[in-house]
């Protein structure tokens, strides 16, 4: 998949069948959606091209106006919504900054300048509760008898459900922010995952629980950067760990602030997603994780993120974190075992 920041590049497809969204997440619906498009973009002989934004467009309306609480919790990076797109056969993606330039355009003028001649749009399928233009003026109706106008097909998809349930971003989010991950799972059509760089921290972990004082073999640990600041998504996972050996390996992580007990951590603040392997592969050493590009899969949620008072209370509390985990998996594996014996008999 060709990703593009802007359209206004001479690879970009001079014409395509086109959806435009957010697609935080990418869940069930998206998915759906982004089957009819390739089914629509093959019979017109055209690439699919989706359009989205970046920062979401909620994201940059609160902070214009100061307003925190009107921004989305953020399910997926940026990467991680790449990659969606990318293995649902999208052939290109437009990620358009959401910036004053763009909010002020008029519904006219965004079908004008960025569908017709930035996009060469010939096919436009867009979502039922669809809105665009500056104070979300444009409808559907309005796409439509432009696309009627202008030479273009429109075409609006109906939710999605699942057991009755509208798949929608909102319901992932609420999931996530509740634990429920089996429910997340349903929803996605996939474990929630995060993947990305594995980056510096404190390397405090790996003095914790450590075999002597001066070894460096405690709960060694794998961070990744969740580069949004409000993840859906908060406290600590049984999770599984995919791109540091042949099979994923089990592991515990904390997705949040981290409430760190030094003031000069290089990550204060940021959100981080930082996982300790239950086992840690041998061929990495202490270093050799760096860098590296892994994807984490949260499975089930353990409890909230902690504030620990001292550095034995935090040792503690990762130690019974990873009991805990290797019991979800115990058990986990123990139904498997059971569900494999029943299907036999």
């Amino acid at each position: 998949m060709q990703v593009f920041r802007g359209f206004r590049h001479p690879g970009v497809a001079p014409a395509c069948a086109l959806t435009i969204g957010n697609f935080d997440g990418v869940h069930r619906g998206h998915q759906a959606m982004l089957a009819l498009l390739q089914t629509e973009a093959r019979q017109r002989g055209l690439p699919s091209c989706v359009l989205t934004f970046e920062p979401h467009p909620r994201d940059y309306f609160a902070a214009i106006t100061k307003k925190p609480d009107l921004a989305p919790a953020r399910i997926g990076t940026l990467r991680d919504k790449l990659s969606e797109l990318a293995a649902c056969g999208v052939a290109q993606t437009i990620v358009l900054p959401f910036d004053g330039r763009l909010a002020s355009r008029s519904p006219e003028e965004f079908i004008q300048e960025v569908l017709i001649d930035g996009l060469g749009a010939r096919y436009v399928l867009v979502g039922d509760d669809f809105r665009f233009g500056a104070k979300r003026a444009g409808d559907y109706a309005m796409l439509d008898a432009a696309g009627d106008a202008r030479g273009f097909d429109v075409a609006r998809m109906n939710s999605y459900e699942v057991h009755g349930l509208r798949v929608s971003s909102s319901a992932v989010r609420e999931a996530l922010a509740e634990g429920r991950m089996a429910d997340a799972q349903t929803l996605l059509g996939r474990p929630y995952t995060i993947s990305g760089h594995v980056v510096h921290g404190r390397k405090l972990g790996r003095a914790l629980g450590a075999s002597a004082p001066g070894k460096d073999d405690g709960f060694r640990t794998l961070n990744l950067r969740f580069k949004h600041w409000k993840p859906a998504a908060s406290g600590i996972f049984a999770v599984l760990v995919h791109g540091l050996a042949d099979q994923p390996l089990p592991g515990v992580a904390n997705l949040g602030v981290r409430p760190s007990l030094d003031a000069n951590d290089v990550n204060a603040g940021r959100v981080l997603l930082e996982t300790h392997c239950l086992e840690w592969p041998s061929h990495l050493g202490a270093e050799g994780a760096y860098g590296k590009i892994v994807r984490v899969e949260l499975l089930h949620k353990l409890h909230d993120e902690l504030r620990y008072t001292s550095l034995e209370a935090l040792t503690a509390g990762i130690a019974k974190d990873g009991r805990d985990a290797r019991a979800f998996f115990a058990s986990t594996h123990a139904e498997t075992h059971r569900q494999t014996t029943r299907d036999r008999i």
